[in-house]
C-alpha cells in the first residue's frame, strides 16, 4: 500500500510503498476513503523536521534533556547510535480520516466488515490507503454524512472538547482567537450551541469566511486596543464570558489578549499550541480561570482507553474522545455544521506531495481544509518485495527480523551487521512503516506486517524477535517448529504458560530426531568483557554478589508495566539474575523479595530488593530501584569471593585482592556485551553449541516468576525445574544444548 511519510532528518515528504498494517485484536483495519490534513499541526511537524539538529534541540528542549541523560548513563557513542536510528525512521503524517472496515479484531464485537467509520489518532488514522485503528478511536458514520465530511471528525472533536472545557451555557458571549480550521469548526459548534461569537484572526479572508458561516461579528487585527474596543460593545460592556485560543505559533500575545477582553472571572481555554506566558497580574485581578484542552477529550493518551479498549463508564465520564467524535458527526448529520465551506483544496492521494506544498510559507493561497481522496477499492498486498533474494551462503545467517523498534535498530541490527556471514533477508513490524524503512536500510529482500511470512520463508534460517514481551514465547515456539534459529530479546516469556510453550516446542523438535535450532535470549551483560574477566578471576569459590540498578521511573501507562510487558521484574531484572548465574557458574534455587509499593495498575512494584541462593552456595542481591535520580550512575555490580570486584556503569572495573587494587577503563565507553552476544549467536549457528544453556535460560526466567510470587506471598520461593519432563532440575529438554551446574 501507499502512505505519506516524513523524513525527520531532512523534512522531505514522499508517498511511499509500504506493507499494510497487521490486524490486532483491539481494533479494525480500515480502507481509507478520505483524510483531512491538519494544516497547523502538520505544518509544525514538517517545520521541526526541517530544522538543523541544533534547531531541533532548541525547539524540543525536553527531548534534548532526555538524550543528555541517556548519554551520561550509556555513553555518547551508544546514545548517538540510538538517536541516529530513531530520527532515520520515517514519520507517518495525518490523524483524521474516514473509510470502510475491512477486517475486525477478535476483541471488537460491535463493528463489522463494511461499516463506514471515522478514525482518529496519530500513528493510526494516517494518510495511508489502509490503516489499523483501535476501537475507541473509531466511530460509525451516520448514513447522512459523506466520507469527505467524516474525514474532519478528529478535528471537530478537538474543537468540541475545547468548548466543553469552557463550560458554556446558552447565550454566553465567546471570543474565538484564531480562525483556522479548528477555529472555524469551533465557531460553528458555538453557534449551534446558542452562543454569541466574536472571531479574531490576522487574515481578513478567514474572518470573512467565519462571518459567512453565521458568526455575528469579528475583526482582522493584531491591535489589542482595537480588538478590545470592538469586543466590549459586542459583550454589552461586560467582556467575554469565555475566550477560546485556537491559535499556534511562538507568541504569547493571544494569551495576553484574552485577559484584556475577558470579563471578571471568565474562562480562557487554550485549544491550540499556544505559548502560555501568562501575565499574572492581568489574570489575577480578574481571577480568570485558565484551562487547557487536551486534544479530543477524556481518554486521550491513556493506553488503557485508546490501545486496550477499556471505556470510561458514562455515569462518570459523559464525553470521552470517542463520544465527542460521535457528537460531532451527529451535528454534521443534522446539517448544523457546514464542512463543504471549509474545504479549500482537494487532491487525489497520489498528489499528496502537491497538497503539502500548500503548507509552505509563501504559498500563493493559504489553505484551510485540505482533503485527500483515495481509491477505496484497491486491494492491498501484505508483503512488499524490495529485491531478489541474494544467493544463499553455505553456513551463513539469513536473518528475518520480527519487530524493529528503537532497540533493534539502534543496538541489535548494527551489531549483527558487523558479524561476518550475516544477511538481513526480511523485516516484519506490526505497522508496516518501520519494516519498509529498516528493510531498505539493510538491503532486505522483502518487508511485511505479517511475521508468518518470515517464518514460512525458505530464504530465512534465523530470526530476531524484538517485539513486545507478551509475544515472545509464542513467536519463539513457532519459529523453532519452523526450523529457524532464534535470538529473542529478553524476556523469554512473561508467564509459566508461555515458557512451557517454548519447552514443548523444543521437545517436539527433538522428538523428530534432529538437533533443535539454536535458541538464545538477549541476556547481553554476561558477554561483556568485564563480566568475563570477573568470572575468570573469581572462579571456583562461592560468591556474594550485589547488583544495584538505578533504573529510573516509568509511569504505570508505559507498555512494559502492563500485560504486554509483564512488568519490570520479568522484563529487566532477568538481566541481572542471568549475570549472577554466569559469574558464579551456578543456577538459582531459592528466591525471596520485598518491594516498595508502586502506583496502581502496574504488574509488580518496580522498586524491589530480591535475594537469590544458588546451587553452589553463592548468594546474590538485586536492588532494582525506580525511585532514584537519572544523574546518578545506572548500574553497579559488586562481587565478593576472596577479593572484591566492582563493575561501575560497565565503563570501569576495579579489583581488590591481596591488599592490591587494579583498575580498567573501557576503551569505547560502556560495554554491556551487545557485540559479544550477537557474535556468540552467529557462532552458535555454525557450531550448534548454545551460547547460554537451556537450563540456565529456564532457571533465569522462572526466577523472575519466583520473585513475583515472593512479593505476593512474603515467603521464600523455590525456582522451578529447568526441565519440562521431570522435577529434579537436571535434565534438559533438547539433547546437545548443554546444562549448567
Amino acid at each position: 500500500m501507499k502512505s505519506v511519510l516524513l523524513d525527520f532528518r531532512t523534512g522531505s515528504l514522499s508517498v511511499a510503498t509500504v506493507p499494510p498494517p497487521a490486524l490486532k485484536p483491539e481494533g479494525v483495519l480500515v480502507q481509507t476513503q478520505a483524510s483531512a490534513i491538519s494544516v497547523g499541526t502538520e505544518r509544525a511537524v514538517i517545520e521541526l523536521a526541517r530544522m538543523s539538529p541544533i534547531g531541533k534541540a532548541r525547539a524540543r528542549p525536553d527531548l534534548f534533556r532526555k538524550v543528555l541523560n541517556r548519554a551520561r548513563q550509556d555513553g555518547l557513542i551508544n546514545t548517538a547510535k540510538i538517536v541516529r536510528n530513531l530520527i532515520s525512521m520515517p514519520l507517518p503524517l495525518g490523524y483524521s480520516s474516514a473509510g470502510e472496515v475491512r477486517a475486525v479484531g477478535s476483541r471488537v464485537s460491535d463493528l463489522s466488515v463494511g461499516d463506514r467509520v471515522a478514525c482518529a489518532g496519530l500513528g493510526f488514522a494516517n494518510h495511508a490507503e489502509l490503516v489499523f485503528v483501535p476501537r475507541n478511536l473509531t466511530v460509525r458514520i451516520p448514513d447522512a454524512v459523506t466520507f469527505e465530511d467524516a474525514a474532519f471528525t478528529t478535528l471537530g472533536a478537538i474543537a468540541l472538547h475545547g468548548i466543553r472545557q469552557a463550560d458554556l451555557t446558552l447565550g454566553e458571549t465567546v471570543v474565538v482567537v484564531g480562525l483556522g480550521l479548528v477555529g472555524l469548526l469551533t465557531v460553528q459548534i458555538l453557534l449551534a450551541q446558542g452562543c454569541r461569537v466574536f472571531g479574531v484572526d490576522l487574515d481578513p479572508t478567514k474572518v470573512e469566511r467565519a462571518l459567512g458561516l453565521g458568526m455575528q461579528t469579528g475583526l482582522a487585527s493584531d491591535d489589542h486596543g482595537e480588538i478590545r474596543a470592538a469586543v466590549l460593545p459586542f459583550s454589552r460592556e461586560r467582556g467575554a464570558d469565555a475566550v477560546l485560543l485556537t491559535t499556534g505559533g511562538k507568541s504569547s500575545r493571544p494569551v495576553e489578549l484574552a485577559a484584556e477582553i475577558a470579563r471578571d472571572r471568565a474562562r480562557v481555554v487554550a485549544v491550540g499550541d499556544t505559548v502560555l506566558q501568562v501575565p499574572r497580574r492581568a489574570y489575577f485581578e480578574k481571577e480568570i480561570d485558565l484551562r487547557l484542552s487536551r486534544s479530543y477529550g477524556p481518554g486521550r493518551y491513556d493506553p488503557e482507553y485508546e490501545l486496550r479498549g477499556h471505556d470510561y463508564p458514562i455515569g462518570y465520564v459523559r464525553w470521552t474522545e470517542n463520544r465527542n467524535m460521535e457528537a460531532f458527526l451527529d451535528l454534521v448529520a443534522s446539517q448544523r455544521l457546514s464542512l463543504t465551506e471549509l474545504i479549500t483544496h482537494r487532491f487525489d492521494f497520489d498528489q499528496a506531495e502537491q497538497a503539502y506544498a500548500l503548507l509552505k510559507d509563501g504559498a500563493s493561497q493559504a489553505p484551510i481544509g485540505v482533503l485527500l481522496s483515495y481509491d477505496g477499492d484497491k486491494a492491498q498486498e501484505a508483503t512488499v518485495s524490495l529485491r531478489s533474494p541474494r544467493p544463499r551462503a553455505e553456513g551463513g545467517v539469513r536473518l528475518g527480523v520480527i519487530g524493529a523498534g528503537q532497540f533493534a535498530q539502534g543496538i541489535l541490527l548494527p551489531a549483527l551487521r558487523a558479524c561476518s556471514g550475516v544477511t538481513v533477508t526480511a523485516v516484519a513490524t506490526g505497522g508496516g512503516l518501520t519494516a519498509a524503512a529498516v528493510a531498505k536500510k539493510y538491503g532486505a529482500a522483502f518487508c511485511t506486517a505479517d511475521h508468518e511470512e518470515i517464518l514460512a520463508s525458505d530464504d530465512v534460517n534465523a530470526v530476531i524477535i524484538a517485539t513486545r514481551h507478551d509475544l515472545h514465547a509464542g513467536l519463539v515456539a513457532r519459529a523453532l517448529r519452523a526450523g529457524k534459529h532464534v535470538f529473542v530479546e529478553k524476556p523469554l516469556a512473561v508467564d509459566e504458560a508461555g515458557l512451557q510453550e517454548v519447552l514443548n516446542a523444543l521437545e517436539d523438535v527433538s522428538a523428530e530426531g534432529t538437533d533443535p535450532p539454536v535458541l538464545m535470549v538477549g541476556f547481553n551483560r554476561r558477554f561483556a568483557d568485564f563480566a568475563g574477566e570477573v568470572r575468570t578471576r573469581f572462579a571456583g569459590a562461592p560468591l556474594g554478589m550485589i547488583a544495584r540498578i538505578n533504573a529510573g521511573t516509568l509511569g504505570g501507562d508505559h507498555w512494559t508495566q502492563g500485560p504486554e510487558g509483564g512488568g519490570r521484574i520479568v522484563g529487566e531484572v532477568c538481566h541481572f539474575i542471568d549475570l549472577m548465574s554466569y559469574l558464579c557458574d551456578s543456577l538459582p534455587r531459592l528466591v525471596q523479595a520485598v518491594g516498595v509499593p508502586g502506583e496502581g495498575g502496574i504488574v509488580d512494584p518496580d522498586t524491589v530488593s530480591a535475594q537469590l541462593s544458588f546451587a553452589n552456595g553463592s548468594v546474590g542481591t538485586v536492588v532494582y530501584a525506580s525511585n532514584g535520580d537519572d544523574r546518578f550512575g545506572k548500574e553497579r555490580i559488586e562481587v565478593f569471593g576472596n577479593g572484591v570486584a566492582v563493575i561501575d556503569g560497565w565503563r570501569r572495573l576495579e579489583v581488590f585482592r591481596g591488599g592490591k587494587r587494579s583498575k580498567k577503563t573501557g576503551r569505547t565507553g560502556a560495554d554491556k556485551g551487545y557485540v559479544g552476544e550477537t557474535k556468540a549467536f552467529v557462532d552458535a549457528i555454525a557450531s550448534g553449541a548454545w551460547p547460554i544453556p537451556l537450563d540456565s535460560l529456564v532457571a533465569t526466567t522462572r526466577s523472575t516468576f519466583a520473585i513475583q510470587a515472593a512479593l505476593r506471598s512474603g515467603t521464600v520461593e523455590t525456582v522451578g525445574s529447568a526441565s519440562a519432563a521431570d522435577g529434579d532440575g537436571t535434565e534438559t529438554v533438547a539433547p546437545g544444548v548443554g546444562t549448567a551446574p
